[in-house]
């Protein structure tokens, strides 16, 4: 188990659930459910279940480490990364591999997103130690892949190609990112597609040999220059070098390029929490078909719709059929929900020019 590390993601900036997910406190920072937990101490909680807790490192942005820090005061300093500049997941998963590798060379590594719902825990479980050991014994870099349920435009899609020695293992044929409904729906129906959970694993060194082969060398320079190099040397060649890397996701920038890529058909229930429509997806409804996530509201001929309000506001909605309602602070958000994440991103480039940050 101590060989068993996690880099859990949290630096986004969750801008698709615009206006509940701002700026200053984006999504992962958010108890969005009204649980007790926001997503990322759920993510936390999750894989300390799983492996040691002083083995989990948290990658973040700058500008939230205090929102870490005070979320997860038992993480250590050193576990938490902190980039000076928004960079995407690969050049996160680089530093991060390369901190854990000074720790332990024989280290495996799961890569989390912290906004993600769970519900199965044990199949969970199982399918992560599952993949460890798989990637244990492989020079391979395993995402873990779940059965579409339903036609999803907002997710990312893996297609299966051959199986390699375990049951439930294959090559990866072709990842594609987003597709519209049409070609969701023949993905889903083909059965050869499963969704991409931006859950990763790899051993240490199949990871840095890629990271060596597909991204710029940054982190080497230091090795070359420093080789013994502290957390605070190294926190300080990052803060000046860190913008040599490309904005570009593990997906892009790694997986797609290599022939290492595998995947796993998991079944542990999931859904990504990121946008509005996928939690619509992910919730139990009420009879009309309607998601009303912790709010006082009154439904009169209302259905299919997704309502998200503060404490102490109450809301009475009549006739919407397909929206999603969602207050926070000084905005009121109605919108169709259907392929909405697209259209909140928009309305958030719209709102910062016209009506500046204080609504961002």
């Amino acid at each position: 188990l101590e060989n068993n590390f996690c880099i859990i993601l949290a630096g986004g900036k969750g801008r698709r659930l615009w206006p509940c997910s701002r700026e200053t406190r984006p999504k992962q920072f958010i108890d969005f459910f009204g649980t007790g937990r926001t997503q990322l101490q759920q993510t936390f909680d999750r894989f300390c279940k799983i492996l040691p807790k002083e083995n989990i490192f948290i990658n973040t942005n700058a500008a939230y480490e205090g929102l870490v820090r005070e979320q997860l005061p038992e993480v250590a300093a050193d576990h938490i990364m902190a980039e000076p500049i928004y960079r995407n997941t690969a050049p996160s998963v680089a530093w991060a591999a390369h901190r854990i590798a000074k720790i332990n060379p024989k280290a495996n590594i799961i890569v989390s997103p912290s906004d993600q719902a769970v519900f199965n825990e044990e199949s969970f479980r199982q399918n992560i130690m599952d993949g460890l050991a798989f990637v244990t014994h492989n020079n391979m870099l395993l995402t873990l892949g779940v059965k579409p349920t339903r036609p999803e435009p907002g997710y990312g899609y893996i297609q299966m190609g051959d199986n390699i020695d375990q049951d439930d293992v294959y090559k990866v044929r072709s990842f594609t990112e987003k597709p519209d409904r049409e070609f969701a729906k023949i993905f889903m129906e083909s059965d050869e597609f499963l969704w991409n959970t931006g859950l990763f694993l790899s051993n240490i060194h199949c990871m840095g040999m890629c990271m060596y082969k597909f991204l710029p060398v940054v982190l080497r320079t230091l090795d070359q220059d420093n080789p013994n190099a502290s957390f605070e040397e190294e926190n300080a060649f990052v803060q000046e070098h860190f913008p040599s890397y490309p904005n570009i996701s593990l997906d892009h920038g790694l997986l797609e390029k290599t022939d290492k890529a595998c995947v796993m058909k998991c079944d542990f229930g999931w859904a990504d929490l990121g946008t509005w429509h996928s939690i619509f997806e992910a919730m139990q409804r009420s009879d009309e078909d309607n998601v009303v996530i912790n709010s006082d509201v009154i439904m009169d001929d209302a259905r299919n719709n997704i309502v998200k309000l503060p404490e102490g506001r109450l809301a009475v909605i009549n006739g919407l059929d397909g929206y999603i309602i969602a207050e926070e602070d000084n905005v009121l958000l109605i919108c169709k929900k259907e392929d909405s994440s697209s259209l909140v991103r928009k309305y958030v480039n719209e709102v910062q020019l016209k009506k500046g940050d204080k609504y961002i």
